[in-house]
């Protein structure tokens, strides 16, 4: 495990929240949490996470979505490459796309949402750890 890595955990479940920080911190890595759209934002930018552990459905619908779209339409490169797993009680070989029948000008239509990985609920922590390393592995230059 990529020990002292930092991990944001956006999901609005505060006790699924609790025990995916135990999960982590038991393996070295550092675990910031925020609970919505908006304060998710906020730390990323602020924290710079190595990490993004994101839940799809939050208390006003898809905002994980959302999240992903707000984040990769920064312009600084970090928020583009920083490593997106998403949470989901849709099962991860669902070809979840952004836009499946039109595009925005930046996405086209049918192109996949712009995440390394996908994880099912309910959360197997040994799973979502080889996933983080996995993504982690992947960035770091060769």
């Amino acid at each position: 495990m990529s020990e002292g890595s930092r991990i944001l955990i956006v999901d609005d479940d505060k006790d699924l929240v609790a025990a995916l920080r135990v999960a982590l911190e038991s393996k070295g890595l550092r675990v910031t949490a925020a609970h919505d759209l908006s304060t998710g934002l906020e730390a990323a930018a602020a924290q710079r996470p190595d990490c993004i552990i994101l839940d799809v459905m939050m208390p006003n619908a898809t905002e994980g979505f959302h999240f992903v779209w707000r984040l990769r339409q920064k312009d600084e490169a970090y928020f583009k490459d920083v490593p997106i797993i998403i949470l989901t009680a849709i099962h991860e070989r669902t070809e979840l796309r952004f836009y499946p029948d039109s595009g925005d000008g930046t996405y086209q239509a049918g192109e996949y949402l712009p995440v390394q990985d996908f994880v099912d609920k309910p959360v197997d922590p040994a799973v979502l750890l080889e996933r983080i390393e996995r993504v982690l592995r992947l960035k770091r230059p060769a």
